[in-house]
Formats: C-alpha cells, structure tokens, sequence
C-alpha cells in the first residue's frame, strides 16, 4: 500500500528525515509515535504528497507518487491536525463540495454513508461554524472517506474527539484493516485509539 524508502527532508539547514524507510501492507494501521517536534506531521505531509523531499522515493499502491502525483492521491485520504473545513457551509455542503471537486458520482449515497461512518448524520445540515472540534474531525474523516481510498493518512485523529467518538473511529480503523486497506496515523497519546494499531514505530532523529 505504502513504500517509502531515503526519504529526506530539511527546512533550510535543518534536517527533519533522514533516510526514513517505511513500507505498510493490505491491513496494517501503522502508529507513528515521537515527541513534539520529531517530524511526525512533516513525515505525513511527505507520504500525502503535500510536501516534496529532496530524496527519497514514494509508492502509493503501486504508483510512483513523486512522478504521479494525482494517480497516487486519488487512491489517498488525508485527516491533517487542522480540519480545514469551511465554517459557512453545513456539514453536508463541505462534503458535497469536495465530491464535485473529485467529479465523484452517486454522490449522496457516498455523503449519506460517509456521514454514517462517523456518526453526524443528525447534524449534518447545520453549519459547520456551530461544530465542535471533535465534529469537525469527524467531517474531515468524513471528507477522507468519500471516494473510497486504500490508504489513510492520519495526522492525530483522535484530536478533540469524545470517548465515544474515539471508540467509533477506533473500531472504523479495525474494519478498515479487516477489508484489506491500510492506514499510517501519528499520535502523541500512546494509550488513545492504540486498540486497532497492528504496529507502532518511533520516530526520532529523523528514522523510524
């Protein structure tokens, strides 16, 4: 699903990757652990093809993400630490807008189960402004999940949620395994959402 391998990065002098290695497979869900200021959200920038390194190659499900950079993201949904949601349309609005921007079809019933997955199908309609922050997460997961992808990348997406809303994306992450996809996420809470990880790395100095 994912084949990182040299993969570097600095930010002007700074080294930040140095080296990383990083192969996942059909089932896996990946936790990236490290302090503060490790590179965990730098690392996922990378594997999202959000940043560029300056060595290193990428494979998303095959696809050389470096060269083919929009085949590699149509099979990739991303949950960064800001949701990036648009705070003057309702929920459903948010994910209607980014199912034209895909040129997705069937589109409701893809919104509809989307929403279902992450449990904010009762409010859906109202407008993100009014949604907390673990709402807002959800919609951003709900965003990730709309065109089906194989590989999620999760920047710590257990951020604001409720104990409820952790346990439902928990058990999302188990049935995603299950069907053969795969999942990378970075996390800071060792003991959070640990339930439905298959393996968990480290990163410090710049390798896993």
């Amino acid at each position: 699903m994912l084949d990182a391998a040299g993969i570097r990065k600095r930010y002007g002098l700074r080294p930040v990757l140095r080296g990383l290695n990083l192969r996942v497979g059909p089932g896996e869900i990946v936790a990236i652990l490290g302090a503060n200021g490790a590179g965990k959200s730098t690392l996922l920038r990378v594997l999202a093809t959000l940043l560029r390194p300056e060595a290193g190659t990428l494979a998303i499900d095959g696809i050389d993400a470096l060269a083919r950079g929009g085949e590699a993201r149509a099979r990739l949904g991303v949950v960064l630490h800001h949701t990036m949601v648009y705070p003057d349309l309702t929920g459903r609005e948010n994910l209607r807008f980014h199912a034209e921007l895909r040129g997705l079809s069937n589109t409701e019933a893809r919104i509809n189960a989307a929403l279902e997955q992450v449990d904010l199908t009762r409010r859906a309609d109202d407008l993100a402004r009014a949604y907390s922050r673990g709402m807002a997460q959800r919609l951003s997961l709900a965003r990730a999940l709309l065109h089906e992808p194989v590989l999620l990348i999760l920047d710590e997406p257990f951020t604001g949620l409720d104990q409820a809303s952790a346990a439902r994306l928990t058990g999302l992450l188990a049935d995603w395994a299950r069907a053969g996809k795969a999942a990378v996420m970075t996390t800071h809470e060792i003991g959070r959402g640990m339930e439905s990880v298959t393996r968990s790395l480290t990163l410090a100095g710049g390798v896993l």
